[in-house]
C-alpha cells in the first residue's frame, strides 16, 4: 500500500460530489423515461443509436461499441426490443456469423414519442443547473475523462466478450 496515491481532502470531496451528481442525474433521467415511456435508459440509448445510423441499421458489434455495452448485454436488450416490435435482427449479408439490428417503424415512433420527455429530464437535471461557462467546462472535462478511459474500456469489453464466448462454447 506504500505506492497508493491516496486522494487529498479536496479530491475526496470532488470525487464524492461528482459521483453523487452522476448518480442523481442518471436516476432523474431514468425515472422520467420509465414513468413517461415505460422503458429503461439502456433501451432508449439503443433506439437512439439505431435512429442515427444510416438506414437505421448497425451490426450488433458496432451497436454494442456505440452503446458502450458488452455484446451479451446488448443482445439481451435487443431481444427485448424485438419482442416489443421496435427492432428487427437479421443475418449480416457480408458475414453470416454477424447480425444486424434495424430500427423498425414502430421503434422510430417510440423514440420520437420518448425524446421530448428525455430531453426535458436532461435539461432539468443537468443543463438548467449550469451557466454557459460551466457547461463548456463540463464538456471539456467529460471529453478528457472519456478520452482517457476509451481505450481501456474498449479492451475490457473485448476481453469480456471473448470470455463469454469461451464459456458458451
Amino acid at each position: 500500500m506504500a505506492g497508493t496515491r491516496w486522494l487529498s481532502d479536496e479530491e475526496q470531496r470532488v470525487w464524492r460530489d461528482f459521483s453523487a451528481a452522476v448518480d442523481m442525474v442518471r436516476g432523474h433521467v431514468e425515472g422520467r423515461l420509465q414513468r413517461d415511456s415505460g422503458m429503461p435508459h439502456t433501451y432508449y440509448e439503443v433506439l437512439v443509436v439505431l435512429s442515427e445510423a444510416p438506414g437505421r441499421t448497425l451490426r450488433m458489434s458496432e451497436l454494442a461499441e456505440r452503446c458502450r455495452s458488452s455484446r451479451s448485454r446488448l443482445s439481451h436488450a435487443v431481444a427485448r426490443l424485438e419482442e416489443n416490435g421496435w427492432v428487427r435482427r437479421d443475418s449480416c449479408a457480408a458475414d453470416k456469423r454477424g447480425a444486424n439490428a434495424t430500427l423498425t417503424a414502430d421503434g422510430l415512433a417510440t423514440i420520437e414519442a420518448a425524446a421530448p420527455g428525455h430531453v426535458e429530464a436532461v435539461r432539468e437535471a443537468l443543463f438548467d443547473a449550469l451557466t454557459p461557462d460551466q457547461m463548456r467546462a463540463l464538456g471539456e472535462i467529460a471529453g478528457a475523462i472519456r478520452n482517457r478511459l476509451t481505450a481501456p474500456c474498449t479492451a475490457a469489453m473485448a476481453e469480456a466478450d471473448a470470455a463469454e464466448a469461451g464459456s458458451a462454447g
